[in-house]
């Protein structure tokens, strides 16, 4: 899959990158959501219309209580 991966343009200000480089996200979040443009995100989705959503959602929608 090199060259083909596209980081999402809100990785850098997003909690996910913060959650995974302390160690309290799984890496599947950031290779299937954040290295894909964020195709599929939620969080992506909501982030471009506006919409405040809370740190602790994962790009599914979910919200996870230990972040």
């Amino acid at each position: 899959m090199a060259g083909e991966e596209k980081i999402c343009k809100w990785f850098y200000a997003c909690p996910m990158k913060f959650f995974f480089e302390r160690g309290k996200l799984d890496k599947y979040w950031i290779e299937n959501f954040c290295f894909r443009e964020g195709k599929g995100c939620r969080r992506y989705e909501l982030e471009e219309k506006g919409i405040p959503h809370p740190d602790n959602m994962l790009p599914s929608g979910e919200i996870d209580k230990t972040l």
